[in-house]
This record gives structure tokens, sequence and C-alpha cells, in this order.
């Protein structure tokens, strides 16, 4: 019987794999889309996501930033990383970086529909596959997690993101952060000729009405070529618990605050390897605790910025305050980071 069948080839199922394959399990992927898979996203590694990919051996080709700058209409702030560089990679040279590693060690992908889920005391099923363990990796809107009861509501304004590649020389080795009323947008280096820009709003329009509420990035990107956009959201996804029986939540999947921190990879790379050794101990259960005291930081540090920003009079002094207390910014930024 194989171990553990994993649902969803993105970033947190192939580094579900690689955990798996180096523990001696029996693991097969699912995956219903066939190549490379790109998604919005702020493409930006932190330093602990990169040492997690290094020790499994990837090393996805892309831009270093060695920092975090906030920005607004009157200042700016920056707070250098203490353990060594980030990475800016495009989403789909990760992908590939990832698929390649996880064909490297011989886990099996096959691309179908991941089919319906039951289980029992021994096993669980996905459509014609067997095996005694799941783990749900299918994404921020996981078939899984709503078809098993595991997904609550979420309360409060709704966030999307959306993300456009702009060909034009970085101009800075930080990924900078500009604040204005009600979005956020983050400017990523991912080659010597491109980067990255994410824009998080609570607000309808597409990525040209939003760039407007940006004016110096906006002149800046005027006349420069560009690449399609990319959405993704609503961001804020909730979930009752982690696992049911023998089915675990990973990456997107067990929930999420919001893209503001940059640490949804990170999360999803850490609660990989939770989840492995879990399954490895034969204690899904212990899965709950663990995940949730790995990712307390990163979840409170990002719900109380999004919960300040919900609030014009407070968010109007985010910028002000991180350049009124550089330490303070600065080791926020490196909690994160490291």
């Amino acid at each position: 019987m194989i171990d553990l069948l994993i649902a969803g080839g993105g970033p947190a199922g192939l580094v579900t794999a690689l955990h798996s394959a180096r523990a001696g399990l029996d693991v097969v992927v699912v995956e219903r889309r066939r190549g490379v898979i790109d998604k919005a996203c702020g493409e930006g590694l932190m330093p602990h996501t990169l040492r997690q990919l290094e020790r499994l051996g990837v090393d996805p080709p892309g831009r270093p930033f060695r920092g975090i700058r906030y920005l607004d209409e009157h200042r700016s702030v920056d707070a250098a990383f203490r353990s060594g560089p980030g990475r800016g990679v495009r989403r789909t040279a990760l992908h590939a970086a990832l698929r390649d590693a996880v064909m490297a060690v011989g886990v099996p992908v096959f691309t179908t529909e991941a089919g319906a889920v039951t289980q029992d005391s021994t096993s669980v099923r996905m459509g014609a596959l067997r095996a005694r363990y799941l783990a749900a990796a299918d994404g921020l809107h996981s078939p899984i997690r709503r078809s098993l009861g595991l997904a609550r509501p979420s309360h409060g304004s709704r966030r999307w993101g959306i993300r456009r590649h702009v060909r034009i020389a970085p101009w800075t080795d930080h990924v900078e952060v500009y604040w204005a009323s009600g979005a956020e947008a983050y400017v990523t280096p991912v080659a010597d000729d491109c980067v990255g820009i994410a824009i998080l709003t609570s607000q309808r329009g597409g990525f040209d009405q939003q760039l407007c509420a940006f004016t110096a990035l906006r002149d800046r990107m005027a006349d420069h070529p560009h690449g399609p956009d990319m959405a993704a959201g609503p961001l804020r996804q909730r979930v009752r618990a982690l696992s049911t029986g023998r089915v675990l939540l990973v990456g997107d999947a067990a929930g999420y605050v919001d893209a503001l921190t940059g640490e949804g990879l990170g999360i999803a790379f850490d609660a990989a390897r939770l989840l492995v050794s879990c399954v490895i101990a034969d204690r899904p259960g212990e899965y709950d605790r663990q995940w949730r005291r790995m990712s307390r930081r990163y979840r409170l540090l990002t719900s109380a910025l999004v919960n300040a920003g919900a609030w014009r009079p407070v968010r109007s002094r985010i910028v002000p305050a991180a350049a009124a207390f550089p330490r303070v910014f600065a080791l926020a930024v490196n909690q994160l980071a490291d």
C-alpha cells in the first residue's frame, strides 16, 4: 500500500513529496494540471525558505534581495536581513526546480483529477488510489478541505492579489512594499531584466486601476512591456482543523491569513516537514498542534498588520511608525525572515 498520497502538485505538495521520499516512504502525487504551473504570488523567498530548499537540494534561479523596504508618498524605511539574502524567483522557475527534484528521486506524479476522498480506520481512498495517509495540498480553495467539512466561514473584508511581470531592470536589492489607502504593492526583483509587482487590495478593479494608487511606481512602470496579469483570492481562508482521520491539510489548503508578510511558502514548507514526521510516527492527531505552534509567530504578526491596515487612521501611520522606530521594524522583519 502507498504510505502517503499527495493531492496537489504545487510547491507545497512537491516539497511534501521530497520530504517523504527522503524518509523512505512510498509516496505518489496526483495533480490535474500538466507542465509547469504558474500562480499569482509575490515570488519573494525569505532567507529561511531558501534554506529549506537548500536542505532538499533545490536551488531555483532568481535574483537575490537583502531586505524589505516600506514606502508611502512621503518616506521610506528599510531593514536588512541578518541571516543572509532572500531571492526573487519566478513561480514557474520554482515549480520547475521542484518538479525536477521530485522526478530525480523517482516519485510518481499522476496527471488526473483527484476524485472523491473516503477513509476508514486503516487507509484513505482518493478515486482509484489507496494509501495509509492523504496530504491535501490542493490549494487556497481546497475542494478536499471543503468536502471533509474542515472549512470555516471567513468574516470581514475580503482581499485579493493581482500580479504582473514588468520588463525593467531592478532598481533595488530590497523587496519594496508601497502602502496606499486600501492597498499595498510589492515589487520583487526576479531576474536581471524583470520585476514582479503584486498588489494586495480589498477594492475592486484590475491591475492598472489599482496601480493608480501608487503614483511613483506607476510612473516608473510607464511604457515598459509587461506580461499578462494573474489574480488570486479571496486570500483569507479559515479551517476548523488541519486533519481529520488520515487526511492532513498542507500549504494554502491548511488555511491562509494574508500574503502581506510574504511567508506563505515558508510556512507551507515547514508544514510539509511536520506532516511527514507525523505520518512516520503514525500520529496524525499531533499535526494540528505542531502546525499551530510552528506558524504562531507568522499568524500573529500577519493578522496584526492586516487588522491595523483595515483602519484608515491606523493604516496611514504604519510607514511613519516604522520609520520612527527602525529597530522595531528591523526586528519584525527578521522575526519573519529567520
